[in-house]
Formats: C-alpha cells, sequence, structure tokens
C-alpha cells in the first residue's frame, strides 16, 4: 500500500501498511537514521520527531494516522545552518554516546517552538520523557537554556 507522508519538507509516497510504526518508515523507506528504536514503546524518547508543534514517539505512531508534515533531527539544520538547540548541544557538550541526543534535540526544539523562554520546570517536564543513561541531563538543560536566549 502506498501512503503519502511529508517529512523534513519533503513528500513521499512509502510503500507500508497503515498500522506500520512511524519510526520504521522513517529508517526504513526513507533511510532516516536520526529518530532511533530504542524501546519500542514510546518510554525513552529516542525516537522523538515532531508532529504538529510537538514532540512525538514515531514507534508507536501508526503511520497511517499521520496527518501533519513530519520534522526529525535531520530536517531542523544543516552542518551550514544548524538549528539554536544543535548549536547549543554542542556548545555544551550535552552528548556522550549520542543514542539519546536525537530525541533530546527534537524534544527541545518542540518545547522552544511553543516557549520561547522556559522555565526550567517546563525545560524538566518537556525533557522528562527522553532517558538518558550517560548522565548528561545537566547538560542538555543548559543547552536548552542557551538555545532559548540564542533564540531570543
Amino acid at each position: 500500500m502506498s501512503i503519502k507522508i511529508t517529512v523534513n519538507g519533503h513528500a513521499h509516497d512509502v510503500r507500508a501498511t497503515p498500522d506500520t510504526p512511524l519510526l520504521y518508515v522513517l529508517r526504513d523507506e526513507l533511510q532516516l537514521d536520526g529518530p532511533k528504536f530504542g524501546c519500542g514503546l514510546a518510554q525513552c524518547g529516542a525516537c522523538t520527531v515532531i508532529v504538529k508543534g510537538r514532540a512525538t514517539r514515531s514507534c508507536v505512531l501508526p503511520v497511517g494516522s499521520v496527518n501533519a508534515p513530519v520534522t526529525t533531527v535531520e530536517g531542523l539544520g544543516t552542518a551550514a545552518h544548524p538549528h539554536p538547540v544543535q548549536t547549543a548541544f554542542i556548545t555544551e557538550q550535552a552528548a556522550q554516546c549520542g543514542y539519546c541526543t536525537s530525541g533530546m534535540v527534537v524534544a527541545a526544539a518542540a518545547l522552544l517552538e511553543q516557549h520561547h523562554a522556559p522555565t526550567d520546570a517546563q525545560i524538566h517536564q518537556a525533557l522528562d520523557g527522553n532517558l538518558c543513561r550517560c548522565g548528561s541531563h545537566l547538560r542538555v538543560v543548559r543547552a536548552v537554556k542557551r538555545a532559548a536566549g540564542a533564540r531570543a
């Protein structure tokens, strides 16, 4: 079956059943490796993408129910023009192993679209579902604050 989906500003016709998780389509059909398979239960945040301005877990979202453009970490910025969150993550050295990083960056970008100057509580709430075993959460929070300042 062919399903139409817009990802990172580009329209695609993908071959998938409507119940196929969006994550599988992104990785297997569109060859985007930013969103990661972590838990498959929407509990770790490694697969986070933006749909309708909100951080969304792509591992449990059926591609057939996606009725809005999708943004992955690849769609946030480029090497020449990175998103402020990407720049802040680099500056604050907020990534260690990198497995959770794309989900954290996407969740932070979605937060900053809704709250240009988020409080600490809003940052913690937005990132609460993104698990990091490296323990870089303090640097991640600093990176989000830095990105918010850069956007101001």
